[in-house]
């Protein structure tokens, strides 16, 4: 059975240089997918610039599983086109909410993702202790797709009255 560990706030801050899916451009929206939940953002019409700014909310149990990222344009009268994808792994930042950073000035950076082949981040990813809470920064390079990234914080949500790890 899975553990309920907490909550994890996806803000998905903005798309860069999404791909042109229809003559005028595009109309993106986000999908974030963590086993058998998955959330949306907003549709933005015609921006290939998307800011979303929407935060999305998952919960989030052991054992981790890779978080999937799809970008979709879209369409009214057929089937929305994909734009590309990412995975991220959230292991890292787990590891860094388990510890004890109670005594930690904040903007310390825990550590830090780095960008591989087996990964889709665009440059280093810190995971920093900030105001009270673990924060992480990244940029999506989107796959499948000839031009495109998404940038996204993770947050950490506890859950009043969860085990504590």
């Amino acid at each position: 059975m899975d553990s309920l560990l907490g909550l994890l706030r996806v803000r998905i801050i903005r798309g860069v240089n999404l791909a042109f899916r229809d003559a005028r451009g595009s109309d993106p929206y986000v999908v974030l997918r963590l086993g058998r939940q998955k959330l949306k953002t907003s549709v933005k019409k015609k921006n290939t610039n998307p800011e979303w700014n929407e935060d999305l909310t998952l919960s989030v149990s052991e054992p981790l599983a890779p978080i999937k990222l799809q970008v979709f344009d879209k369409d009214t009268f057929s089937r929305d086109d994909e734009m590309g994808d990412a995975d991220f792994e959230i292991q890292p930042f787990i590891q860094a909410v388990k510890m004890d950073l109670s005594n930690i000035p904040s903007g310390t950076i825990i550590t830090t993702a780095k960008p591989s082949r087996q990964n889709c981040l665009a440059g280093e990813s810190p995971i920093v202790w900030r105001d009270g809470r673990v924060t992480q920064d990244m940029v999506l390079r989107l796959r499948n797709v000839e031009t495109g990234e998404v940038e996204l914080q993770l947050t950490w949500v506890e859950i009043p009255g969860s085990p504590v790890f």
